[in-house]
């Protein structure tokens, strides 16, 4: 592609990362390990911490040269930017075939109470609105960003059998839900030959792990792929935030549903064992972090965000950081049961 190999580097200790690809559960597909989470691109006017077009797409085109080839967004990302941008950046510096673009359906797209939900008119009508966006013929992966408690699963899941027929969308996944929601919704597409999920986006990382008790055990069981959201719990696993210094960015300051989800009184001595251990293997923290994830079963590829170019180098350096058994247990060790968050 002929860029500079920014953000390729590997930690603190000079190793370099080599990308790894795994198949995204039974979709055939070959994805990278580390899946670059696009929700931080699009408009101010979302979020005060987005980053705009021109601060986007360098980041899209290094995580491409250094072999990401897996993409996530989100209708609501910005109320549609963060697809265009996505989709721009994405046919400037790859080919179609070389990326796995996945996006998501579900949360208001304004305040017209028909414009949200699971439901066939809106489900039909926003995949049509995505495929636009991103500039595509088909989504690779096409995701319910949650559970619709108004509309009947079974209609939901017909209208996405549908797409699939259709080919506008090549294979279906899911987010954050209890486990007998996603059990029932696996014995309904089985029972009527309706194209199933693959893939499960749900929230887990090492200050968050009650999924833990249901919820990945259900998808290693049944080849699912897990590719958790806030990996990194919203940066309190980059060593950025303290005790002392709880909220040190504008993203932690401003960022209402990061501080619903977490609890710092307890969060933090994760978060301190954590920078024990990577300063011991003089390694980042969120490096440490990622590659505690992506040794737990059934995890395929987690979403990582960003808003600078830098912070790719330590999600890349985990994927061939290999952790011991006893490294793993003194990570582990700390963490105290959360209420379940992060299914609204």
């Amino acid at each position: 592609m002929g860029m500079d190999p920014v953000g390729r580097g590997g930690s603190s200790a000079g190793r370099t990362a080599e990308m790894e690809y795994v198949e995204l559960g039974r979709t055939g597909l070959k994805v990278s390990r580390v899946c670059l989470g696009c929700m931080s691109f699009g408009t101010r006017t979302w979020r005060p911490w987005v980053l705009e077009e021109e601060e986007s797409r360098p980041i899209i085109a290094a995580a491409l040269e250094a072999g990401i080839n897996f993409f996530d967004t989100a209708n609501m990302y910005s109320q549609g930017v963060s697809e265009e941008i996505t989709g721009r950046a994405l046919r400037a510096y790859a080919r179609r075939d070389e990326v796995v673009i996945a996006t998501k359906v579900y949360f208001p797209m304004s305040d017209d109470p028909l414009d949200r939900g699971l439901s066939r008119r809106h489900i039909t009508e926003q995949v049509e609105a995505s495929l636009q966006r991103l500039g595509v013929d088909h989504i690779d992966l096409y995701q319910i960003h949650r559970w619709d408690y108004e509309t009947p699963v079974e209609e939901t899941l017909e209208v996405l059998d549908g797409l699939v027929r259709q080919g506008k969308v090549r294979f279906l996944g899911a987010s954050s839900m209890w486990a007998w929601q996603f059990a029932e919704t696996l014995r309904l597409s089985e029972s009527n030959g309706w194209a199933r999920f693959d893939t499960m986006q749900n929230h887990y990382n090492l200050v968050y792990r009650e999924e833990e008790r249901e919820m990945n055990p259900l998808c290693v069981h049944h080849g699912v792929a897990l590719m958790p959201w806030s990996p990194l719990a919203r940066g309190m696993l980059t060593g950025s935030r303290t005790r002392q210094r709880p909220e040190p960015t504008l993203r932690a300051r401003t960022d209402d549903y990061g501080q619903k989800v977490y609890t710092p009184e307890v969060d933090f001595e994760v978060v301190e064992r954590l920078l024990e251990v990577a300063a011991e293997r003089g390694e980042h923290p969120a490096t440490v972090a990622l590659a505690w994830l992506l040794h737990q079963p059934g995890v395929t590829a987690p979403i990582v965000g960003t808003t600078k170019i830098e912070h790719l180098a330590p999600a890349l350096a985990a994927v061939d950081l290999r952790l011991s058994e006893d490294e793993l247990r003194k990570l582990e060790e700390p963490y105290r049961p959360h209420a379940v968050q992060g299914h609204s």
